[in-house]
């Protein structure tokens, strides 16, 4: 990836732009998850399974940029609350799969419609203070 010859105050205010408006956003959706009972990891291995069609221990590691035995002990506890169930997989029996409960997936939903109405609501101020930093690291600006 090329660098940019010099780094401006404008590149400086761009990106400090993004990362705000990325934290303010993590910032609701960590309060989001605790006022429904969750804690923020929680919510994103839900959301993990429900989102991708491979939901093996290892691939949701993956997804929330943890290790494999943070990951069992995350599904550990959701399995304890009534969130997830985890099964075989039919072609790998050493793979263990995880699936969402109904209980899972209707506090998924709820936690969901509430994160994009924010997204509706903010998402431009991000997508704008994204488009700023593609924009000055292409040149364009």
């Amino acid at each position: 990836m090329p660098l940019l010859e010099t780094i401006t105050d404008s590149d400086y205010q761009a990106l400090a732009e993004v990362r705000y408006q990325i934290r303010r956003f993590l910032h609701f959706s960590e309060q989001a998850a605790r006022a429904a009972g969750l804690e923020p990891h929680q919510h994103q291995l839900l959301l993990a399974v429900r989102g991708h069609d491979k939901r093996s221990i290892g691939i949701l590691a993956e997804r929330l940029q943890i290790q494999h035995h943070s990951a069992v002990e995350l599904v550990d506890r959701l399995e304890e609350r009534g969130f997830v169930a985890r099964s075989r997989a039919p072609s790998d029996r050493r793979q263990v799969m995880v699936q969402l409960t109904p209980r899972g997936e209707e506090e998924l939903k709820k936690l969901t419609t509430c994160h994009l109405a924010e997204l509706r609501d903010t998402g431009p101020a991000l997508v704008s203070a994204l488009e700023a930093v593609i924009g000055r690291a292409n040149g364009s600006n």
